[in-house]
């Protein structure tokens, strides 16, 4: 295997790892926070409302949003490290 090929599938091996751990985070607060954990949650209040709700309304969406946003600045990282960036 050349050295390119080695420095690409050390990305591809690390990219799937962060993926991996993005899509878990976001299984644990949308399915997790949402519906598991429910009535545990409901016990607190955010804004009125209790917190199993919001998670299932609005949380999930709110960290969907997010981890967007850390994936996009893991991977710039990820590109720099590996000589993918652009820059």
């Amino acid at each position: 295997m050349s050295e390119k090929q080695k420095k690409a599938s050390a990305y591809w091996k690390e990219n799937l790892r962060y993926l991996v751990i993005l899509l878990v985070i976001w299984f644990l607060v949308s399915y997790g926070a949402g519906i598991l954990f429910k009535d545990a949650l409901n016990n607190i209040r955010l804004g009125g409302f209790k917190l199993g709700f919001w998670f299932a309304q609005q949380g999930s969406i709110y960290v969907f949003v997010i981890l967007i946003f850390v994936y996009v600045r893991l991977m710039n990282k990820l590109d720099k490290k590996y000589g993918y960036d652009e820059e």
